[in-house]
């Protein structure tokens, strides 16, 4: 089959950056042209309402995967890059690197959509040539790189910056991407 121009650029990418608390998300083409991005927030319930803490972490989990496959299911996402969240100074942070780390894992493999993942010392090294980065920084080289939509509010800034960071390192790494190109 001949590709057309058009077929490539309808081939849509979804990339993230995984967290409990601020999910960065992008759709994006081979190209790197941004179709769309977002961060979807998740916050604790009160403590005063008594919910015990892992129920409360299913129902946040919930709420991401929901956004995640409205955003999939409008794009008509065809591949998945994420940032591979690492390391935690808690057992609480291990659970929830856990959680997001699988939830995404399980909508790849449901929705039969190729993943890949990448270390976040990777995703700041491709930007700025070192492996530890500030998110303000962040902002400001994927602001040179990328024409992203920004909303000015720090934390949803921060967390699209960092999965920009994801596609841009894949762009130099994925073989799907060079393919699709």
């Amino acid at each position: 089959m001949k590709r057309t121009r058009n077929s490539i650029d309808d081939f849509k990418v979804l990339t993230n950056d995984p967290s409990m608390t601020a999910w960065g998300w992008a759709v994006v083409t081979p190209s790197g042209k941004v179709i769309e991005v977002g961060a979807i927030k998740t916050e604790p319930t009160n403590k005063k309402l008594h919910i015990r803490k892992g129920d409360d972490r299913v129902r946040r989990l919930g709420e991401i995967s929901n956004q995640l496959l409205e955003v999939i299911k409008k794009h008509k996402i065809a591949y998945i890059l994420s940032e591979l969240p690492h390391g935690s100074q808690s057992a609480v942070a291990a659970v929830m690197v856990g959680a997001v780390t699988g939830l995404l894992q399980a909508v790849s493999v449901c929705l039969d959509i190729g993943i890949e993942w990448y270390s976040e010392g990777d995703s700041k090294k491709s930007i700025s040539g070192r492996r530890s980065v500030g998110k303000d920084e962040m902002v400001a080289l994927i602001d040179q790189f990328y024409e992203i939509p920004w909303k000015g509010i720090k934390w949803h800034d921060q967390a699209v910056a960092d999965a920009m960071a994801v596609f841009h390192v894949a762009d130099q790494q994925s073989s799907i991407l060079k393919v699709m190109r």
